[in-house]
């Protein structure tokens, strides 16, 4: 595997004449790119791969903010770094392009197959039969599972959890996982946005929130001692990213996540940014019976 150096230029002057230090004269543009990409490290070869983008020069990615580890900031102005934009900014890196941007749509309408202005969607998002009639899919990228995120201390098991009060974001597959197998006493609460679920739960309006089992380990390692995570539902689900029908990316998408996995670009990035955000090894977490 190659990886990007960030090194300048040298100038050796003879009379009035100035010599390029050939060895580093491929590197120059690269060195300019890589910048753009923030504190993500780029490796492979830089424009292997040809991709259409919405935005000429850029690939638009759209995440689910907040989602720390994935997605390093609070909004799409000062996200600089996480697993998946760092995993765009190799895929651009690979296809020649000289940035990310990061654009905000609703989860909702991209899961429609409606919304316009991004080349793909990175929001770990579980594939599912029922969304590919409406979008594409990527090749997986991520095994993942349902954690129960609650306020430290709370004693909840996977007995009483059924007549606890339960939150949810709007859009996942958690919902009817839960209907389906858990059976609450009580309807789950439905939240639009990953932050109004957390909310809640510090505001005591749901007892529990059931997310991806990555995230919630990330949101109570940063809640400073409040939330702990006790339990996750083994489902077995894949996180793929997300295009519309009409994109002509999808195979080469498909390629680079390949090369990622099989460069050890990935294996990479979860030990740089999951492994100190998420504070423990998800597969440790004890699994809940539905």
């Amino acid at each position: 595997m190659k990886r990007h150096a960030v090194k300048q230029a040298g100038w050796l002057r003879n009379g009035a004449r100035f010599l390029l230090v050939p060895l580093l004269l491929g590197l120059t543009a690269a060195t300019a790119s890589a910048a753009k990409f923030s504190n993500c490290e780029v490796s492979g070869t830089r424009g292997s791969v040809k991709l259409e983008t919405v935005v000429p020069g850029a690939l638009s990615v759209r995440p689910v903010l907040p989602a720390p580890g994935w997605w390093n900031g609070d909004s799409p102005e000062t996200i600089n770094g996480g697993f998946e934009y760092c995993m765009a900014a190799n895929m651009a890196y690979r296809a020649g392009l000289d940035r990310v941007n990061v654009v905000s749509r609703s989860f909702a309408q991209i899961l429609t197959g409606q919304a316009q202005g991004f080349d793909i969607a990175l929001s770990e998002i579980t594939i599912t039969e029922e969304r590919k009639k409406a979008v594409n899919f990527t090749d997986p990228y991520f095994d993942s599972d349902m954690g129960i995120l609650v306020k430290a201390g709370d004693k909840i098991t996977a007995e009483n959890i059924k007549s606890k009060r339960l939150g949810v974001k709007q859009g996942t597959t958690t919902y009817q996982f839960l209907l389906d197998h858990v059976k609450p006493t009580e309807a789950p609460k439905v939240y639009p946005e990953v932050a109004a679920m957390y909310a809640a739960l510090a505001a005591g309006q749901v007892d529990a929130v059931i997310y991806d089992t990555p995230n919630v380990l990330a949101q109570a390692k940063q809640s400073g001692g409040r939330f702990q995570v006790v339990g996750r539902y083994d489902t077995g689900e894949r996180w793929g990213g997300l295009v519309n029908k009409d994109s002509p990316n999808l195979a080469t998408f498909n390629k680079l996540i390949q090369e990622m996995k099989d460069d050890g670009t990935f294996a990479r990035l979860a030990a740089q940014y999951l492994a100190p955000s998420l504070g423990e090894d998800p597969n440790k977490v004890p699994v809940f019976k539905p």
